[in-house]
């Protein structure tokens, strides 16, 4: 039995995730949260938890949000962070381009049907929502879209089960990010 480790900036990343996980993972993977508490938050402590981690056969998936900083300088800052442990555990990191929320603006449909807001589907061919991963702010985009019904938890929560895994989501980085895990969980280390 394998463990797969999801080391994430917050506990909206975990609903998300756990709903779409067992999706993808063979039947032998085994999910364990490690949610901390904000992005400084993992990135203080994360060498330290890894480091320390005892639990043979596990696999790690870091997660954050870009925010506004450049995606490769936060990748290589926690690439850096995981190649100190001394371990070098089989690990991918994804960066989620500004914001979680852009995963659920790449699959308005999934929206519609978890929120339950009518119409959404329609607007995902506008131009506004054909590159979520370029809307500077998606929370505050998801959040107007949906006339506040998204809050973060619970959004995340009623929007996971209804996303489309099979490539249409319009978000690039939650591409990767299937396909990153798809990948760990076959072939070992991709980050």
């Amino acid at each position: 039995m394998r463990t797969l480790v999801c080391c994430l900036e917050e506990p909206s990343a975990w609903e998300l995730l756990q709903v779409v996980l067992p999706k993808l993972l063979p039947e032998d993977v085994f999910l364990q949260p490690m949610v901390f508490e904000g992005k400084q938050d993992l990135e203080k402590r994360l060498h330290h938890r890894i480091r320390h981690w005892q639990k043979p056969h596990s696999l790690f998936l870091v997660m954050r949000d870009q925010d506004a900083e450049e995606c490769e300088i936060v990748k290589q800052r926690l690439v850096e962070k995981i190649e100190k442990t001394d371990k070098q555990p089989a690990t991918i990191i994804r960066i989620a381009c500004r914001e979680l929320e852009a995963f659920y603006l790449g699959d308005l449909k999934a929206v519609e049907q978890g929120l339950k807001v009518k119409g959404l589907s329609r607007k995902q061919q506008s131009k506004k929502y054909r590159q979520p991963d370029s809307t500077q702010s998606p929370k505050q985009e998801l959040r107007q879209l949906t006339n506040n019904r998204y809050q973060p938890i619970s959004g995340s929560r009623a929007i996971s089960p209804h996303l489309d895994l099979t490539g249409v989501n319009r978000s690039h980085s939650f591409g990767v990010l299937i396909e990153g895990i798809r990948r760990l969980t076959r072939d070992g280390p991709h980050i």
